[in-house]
């Protein structure tokens, strides 16, 4: 139950000095974060939320789960000062003329709703923007309460908190990221800033772990979806977005909320491979092109495997999309399997894919056993 702070930039960053506010900006890298692909447990879109943070004086704590990159203008003040697209408390201070600063244990802190419960494999704190005002260190802690817990409940001193990211110091104007070692199942955090300042944007990514329980009640689902336990495992394409967008919640709303990939100049086809929630029975299929109009995929085929090793079966012939539309098919034969691969023709793109069906006796089991595992 251990994190690792990965090479990053630490220490003070430039004064901004005009033009483009991202050139100094101090990133992961060379191919960025190695736990960047996964699910960000933390995205407004699965449902999280920053619940409470003890202040917030200059800029809201909800600014944290912004799904875009932090913004900077450097006209903007308001009554209080400068504007922050970021969460920012006020500087501390210490307890008397003689004792000026802040003790060595006074922090501010914000507790995180995990969108989807799961196991966290790394977190990011971006301190972008931030460079007088960032904090000195930051740690993170992860506990799994049931149910939704107030923020009295979750501070009651009855939840029990794992330390995640033990108190590390962190760089102004950087991405921060540490990768987690715990292998438990989370539905909360509380990020904690020492003692004061700024962070623009908190990640947190990881493996969605859901609650068998809830799943079987619902009996029939979205198997393929990201809050049941789906994910990408992999794609032929992200030129122009990412192929995870297509089994995120609700239907898109603007054309790079889907997937599309570049023109093929070749003979070939595109393609995504999913991993379903568990061993699951697949009985209907939507395909969406929402707000993908000149640039939707032409056909479109599903097939379903068993296992890394099963071989992959066919359940939905090349079929014909059309722009802007949402198309459902249900299966002559339900199919069952671990895998999805989507294939498309030749090229162009799709907003969602949703496989519906049920675990499996099969899927039920290994769930439920690996919800155990994980302390759920």
């Amino acid at each position: 139950m251990s994190a690792s702070s990965l090479p990053s930039f630490t220490g003070d960053a430039a004064p901004y000095g005009g033009g483009d506010p991202y050139a100094d900006y101090r990133g992961p890298g060379p191919g960025g974060f190695p736990f960047a692909h996964l699910t960000d447990l933390a995205d407004r879109r699965l449902g999280a939320g920053v619940i409470a943070a003890n202040d917030e004086f200059f800029a809201e704590r909800e600014n944290l789960l912004r799904p875009e990159a932090a913004h900077f203008d450097p006209e903007h003040f308001g009554h209080k000062g400068k504007v922050m697209d970021g969460w920012e408390t006020r500087r501390r201070r210490g307890a008397s003329a003689a004792e000026p600063h802040p003790a060595a244990e006074d922090h501010d802190w914000a507790l995180v709703r995990l969108g989807a419960p799961g196991v966290v494999r790394g977190i990011v704190v971006d301190t972008a923007h931030f460079r007088g005002n960032y904090p000195q260190a930051v740690s993170v802690e992860g506990a799994t309460v049931a149910g939704s817990p107030s923020p009295g409940e979750l501070l009651s001193g009855e939840v029990k908190w794992t330390t995640l990211v033990p108190r590390t110091a962190v760089g102004g104007h950087a991405a921060n990221g540490f990768a987690v070692r715990s292998e438990q199942r989370y539905t909360h955090l509380r990020v904690n800033q020492h003692p004061d300042g700024g962070i623009a944007r908190l990640r947190v990514y990881g493996e969605v772990a859901p609650d068998p329980q809830w799943l079987a009640a619902l009996g029939t689902f979205d198997v393929a979806a990201l809050e049941n336990g789906g994910r990408v495992d992999d794609a032929s394409d992200r030129f122009y977005s990412p192929a995870a967008h297509t089994i995120q919640p609700g239907r898109s709303r603007k054309m790079d909320d889907g997937w599309e990939t570049r023109r093929r100049r070749d003979r070939g086809n595109d393609w995504i491979r999913y991993h379903l929630a568990a061993h699951c029975e697949v009985r209907a299929v939507e395909i969406d092109t929402a707000c993908l109009k000149g640039n939707s995929a032409g056909w479109a085929a599903l097939s379903l495997r068993d296992g890394e090793d099963g071989e992959w079966r066919e359940v939905l012939p090349r079929t014909r999309l059309q722009p802007d539309t949402n198309h459902r098919f249900v299966l002559d034969t339900p199919a069952a399997g671990t895998d999805a691969r989507l294939d498309i023709y030749p090229d162009g793109g799709i907003s969602r894919l949703r496989l519906f069906g049920s675990l499996t006796e099969r899927g039920t089991a290994e769930l439920a056993a690996r919800h155990r595992e994980l302390g759920g």
